[in-house]
């Protein structure tokens, strides 16, 4: 089962975050934060992404890659818990997660199993009957599903990436998004690449959240709306009518770690 390349396509995401938002330590300052210097804009965003405890992210579009555009829907925290869904697009097929605690469900649809498994995805898909695969989270079949549904997998690369530089990073005009008040700031990009665009919007009240991320390049044309921040992952499970273990659907033996 092709799960590798969903999260493959969360960590894309995830990246686009990490460098939208990061850059190289600065002195923090209290004035309004409109009027503070763009990297002063988005140390404070990247802070506020760090310290919180959950948030949900749905990220639309083209990251590159040569794939068809496509939606990326979680609720995640930092408990590992998510529930959510991710559609590859292009009629590629669609998966629902959800994971809580140390267990994982998981429901590919019919074009999933067709195009991503094309040898023996009908029989799968036929046995599932529209229920979901369930395993545990420590299942290496199931891992890169555990990462990308973690919002602590996020933070980390947040975290590693913290001195990323290059480009030049701009604050623009206020303007409202979903409701909110925001600031953008904007990474041009340097040499060969100085025509793409990475923005973060920064919400201007109570604690300075990215509530929106746009990519623009040649090869990527795709925005990350995050909202929700620390709000519960709801904790509704699917019922064991509606389940099937992934040991009888897949056989016994995990995939190699």
């Amino acid at each position: 089962m092709t799960v590798q390349r969903i999260a493959a396509r969360g960590a894309a995401c995830a990246a686009v975050v990490v460098l939208t938002v990061t850059s190289g330590p600065v002195a923090r300052a209290d004035d309004d934060i409109e009027s503070l210097p763009a990297q002063q804009i988005a140390e404070r965003s990247r802070d506020a992404l760090l310290d919180a405890e959950s948030l949900h992210l749905r990220a639309e579009g083209d990251l590159g890659e040569g794939r068809p555009p496509m939606t990326i829907d979680l609720t995640l925290d930092r408990n590992g818990n998510c529930v959510g869904g991710i559609d590859l697009g292009d009629g590629k097929g669609r998966v629902e997660i959800v994971k809580r605690g140390d267990e994982v469900w998981v429901k590919p649809d019919a074009d999933f199993w067709e195009n991503q498994v094309p040898v023996g995805g009908t029989t799968f898909e036929a046995i599932l009957a529209g229920r979901y695969m369930k395993g545990e989270a420590s299942d290496s079949r199931l891992r890169p599903v555990v990462k990308a549904c973690d919002l602590d997998t996020f933070r980390e690369l947040v975290t590693d990436n913290a001195g990323t530089t290059g480009g030049t990073l701009t604050r623009g005009t206020p303007s409202t998004v979903g409701g909110t008040r925001t600031i953008p700031v904007t990474r041009s990009g340097e040499g060969d690449r100085k025509d793409d665009r990475l923005t973060v919007y920064v919400a201007t009240e109570g604690k300075h959240y990215p509530v929106r991320i746009t990519v623009r390049s040649e090869t990527s044309d795709a925005a990350v709306a995050l909202s929700r921040f620390d709000t519960p992952v709801p904790t509704a499970t699917p019922s064991p009518q509606d389940t099937v273990d992934v040991n009888a659907l897949l056989g016994r033996t995990p995939a190699p770690a």
